[in-house]
């Protein structure tokens, strides 16, 4: 009987562990299950390709009747998320159908999308021109970056809850860092 509870919060607890992983966001899923979210495979892959891509705005320009936005393309996880601890790995323009604001969309913000690949097209950067691969969009999610700052506070092995709160009164320098995550 003991056995037998033990089993089934064994397995509650691993549903619920599991349950709690990210996944991706519904804006990102691809009717496609072949979708390629490598930059390397996405430059030489073929026109009409799934891809799912990821990085940081460079410039949106509206036009018309749908919006150009270049991304400096960063790996993404299997969640989608842009990796924020990799360097970036070449561009790509982006086209959405419709309006984009470029004050919400604004130089610097992570993107993910999935769209078709659509060839390449001339740009300039600054006064480099160059060609880069092209996704016709048809899911984007825009990311946000979240800071913790982790504090240090060593009281020393004999220490106990001496000062006001428990601080010790201490004054002087603390050490911490700050942790950056992608949500």
């Amino acid at each position: 009987m003991i056995n037998t509870v033990k089993r089934i919060s064994i397995v509650i607890a691993v549903i619920l562990a599991l349950g709690g992983c990210g996944s991706l966001p519904e804006q990102l899923v691809s009717s496609n299950e072949l979708v390629v979210t490598d930059y390397g495979q996405f430059v030489s892959s073929a026109d009409d390709s799934d891809i799912r891509l990821g990085g940081v705005i460079d410039t949106v320009t509206n036009l018309v009747d749908r919006t150009r936005i270049e991304v400096v393309n960063l790996p993404i996880d299997s969640q989608g998320k842009p990796d924020i601890d990799r360097e970036p790995d070449g561009r790509f323009i982006a086209y959405v159908d419709g309006f984009i604001d470029p004050i919400t969309y604004q130089r610097g913000r992570l993107l993910s999308v999935v769209g078709k690949k659509q060839g390449r097209e001339k740009a300039k950067i600054g006064e480099f021109e160059g060609e880069f691969p092209v996704i016709n969009v048809y899911g984007q999610y825009l990311w946000r970056v979240e800071e913790r700052l982790i504090i240090n506070r060593s009281h020393g092995a004999f220490s106990s809850c001496w000062g006001y709160y428990c601080d010790d009164f201490y004054y002087g320098p603390t050490q911490g860092h700050i942790i950056k995550e992608v949500k």
